[in-house]
């Protein structure tokens, strides 16, 4: 009798996801000498929450990371004299958090990084991360190739400033791309021509501009430049990573505290559990971050053949029903064909006199 209330949660969840700030959990690793040994956590949602006894620089960190407005950060603060960060990302292996960002971290260190991200991104914790010139080749890695970020009479490193970036990411609702959003403070960056700002964004960097008037992302793009059949060209946007990463992080969770364990795996129950995820997709077609009518959950056909052949069943004497409530152990095979809704980046015109 548990698994209706899946498609109840289902249905918070999808709501919950468009606002903004609600999928926006930030999290962020830096040294510090208030860390003395071992690693320290704050929760931090706004500037009072900020920790006096931290040095200056990283004060002024998470302070340029509320900017974006996320709904929560999570700092995770490391000895200054850490050799590396690997107490550091121990400890945020074990927080929930949707982007993420260290600071200062220095060039010898950032590939390591990338490598850690990838592998957490493999094992099902999905969030993007903001790197300073990190060609990661990665859906979700950032590359924040800007340098020379003039805010006032401080001029910020690439390194510097993807805790603003990460902030600004993870404050935005899923209905909106970081494309040509504005950093209000920045005074200047480097001046780039059209073709030079082009290649940037083509070779996965994100990059800031100046449009003559005020600084600005020149497109939301991931570091991904390979596209493969596992990694299709919509991983290259993140906005739409981020949408991904949402429904699939909505829909593994949900999962495993109200069904693994908890229900017999019987063909009525997949039904069921196919009809709460279908709720959930309707959902978010309904508020504009799936294309309608292009979302669906069903059973995985071509995963639940090849399970049972490799039982030894003879699936080509089964018809389509037979082989949908067939018996397959404890797995439950679910396909979801999604189509995310971009956000308008593009804008052709033609006036004709």
């Amino acid at each position: 009798m548990g698994l209706p209330g899946i498609s109840i949660i289902f249905t918070k969840k999808a709501a919950s996801a468009v606002k903004n700030g609600s999928v926006g959990v930030m999290g962020l690793l830096f040294k510090d000498e208030k860390a003395t040994s071992g690693v320290e956590y704050y929760s931090i949602k706004d500037v009072t929450d900020i920790p006096a006894a931290l040095n200056d620089a990283n004060k002024k960190y998470l302070e340029d990371a509320l900017l974006g407005t996320p709904s929560e950060i999570k700092a995770v603060v490391v000895a200054s004299d850490a050799v590396d960060y690997v107490e550091g990302l121990n400890y945020m292996e074990t927080l929930s958090f949707n982007v993420f960002a260290i600071p200062g971290i220095l060039a010898g260190n950032v590939m390591t990084i990338a490598s850690w991200v990838k592998s957490q991104r493999a094992s099902g914790k999905r969030f993007l991360a903001v790197l300073p010139d990190c060609e990661a080749d990665s859906e979700g890695v950032v590359n924040l190739a800007t340098s020379d970020i003039i805010v006032g009479e401080t001029t910020y490193t690439a390194s510097q400033y993807t805790a603003r970036v990460a902030g600004l990411i993870a404050g935005l609702p899923l209905t909106v791309a970081p494309t040509y959003q504005v950093f209000n403070e920045v005074d200047d960056v480097p001046h780039l021509t059209k073709d030079a700002a082009d290649a940037a964004v083509n070779d996965g960097k994100l990059i800031l501009i100046h449009d003559g008037e005020k600084v600005k992302i020149a497109r939301g793009v991931t570091s991904m430049t390979t596209v493969t059949e596992a990694n299709p060209a919509e991983y290259m946007k993140i906005k739409l990573v981020r949408i991904y990463d949402k429904i699939a992080t909505d829909i593994q969770k949900t999962i495993e505290d109200l069904y693994i364990g908890k229900v017999q795996n019987s063909y009525q129950n997949k039904l069921l559990l196919v009809s709460a995820i279908n709720a959930y997709l309707e959902s978010l077609e309904q508020s504009n971050v799936l294309d309608a009518g292009k979302n669906n959950a069903e059973i995985d056909m071509t995963a639940q053949r090849t399970f049972l052949k490799g039982q030894g069943v003879s699936v080509d004497e089964m018809t389509e029903q037979e082989i949908k409530e067939a018996n397959t152990g404890s797995t439950v095979f679910i396909k979801l064909n999604i189509k995310a809704l971009d956000a308008i980046e593009d804008v052709a015109i033609t006036i004709v006199l």
